[in-house]
């Protein structure tokens, strides 16, 4: 009962980090003012606290696979991505590029997640 309540969990973290990250993105390329509100700032890492932990929670159940391996390496390129698209990027061209790419790694991560394959779209 518990692992399925935290899957849920889990899955809805899931979503709201992606929309979270996908709004602030439409923000950042239209230069709107709302990136800046404080509720932007803080909404996404109180989120991802509970994704977090509620990933822990479920990789306990797994051990060390390689596809929980490979969505931890993709996890991880994915936060490096999205710190270039919302804040390092030096250009607004290359916030969006690193924007979209991390749209495409989000992906991986998903596809990763369905199929519990590190290679996903392996034929």
């Amino acid at each position: 009962m518990a692992y399925a309540l935290v899957k849920q969990l889990h899955l809805v973290a899931v979503f709201l980090s992606w929309a979270l990250f996908f709004v602030r993105g439409l923000w950042m390329i239209g230069d709107s003012p709302r990136l800046g509100a404080r509720w932007v700032r803080v909404a996404p890492h109180v989120n991802d606290t509970v994704l977090l932990l509620a990933a822990l929670y479920l990789a306990s159940f797994y051990g060390a696979q390689a596809w929980i391996v490979a969505k931890v390496v993709a996890l991880v390129a994915y936060i490096l991505i999205g710190m270039v698209a919302l804040r390092r990027g030096p250009t607004k061209a290359a916030r969006v590029g690193a924007w979209v790419t991390a749209q495409l790694v989000f992906l991986y991560i998903v596809a990763v997640a369905v199929t519990k394959n590190p290679l996903p779209f392996a034929a």
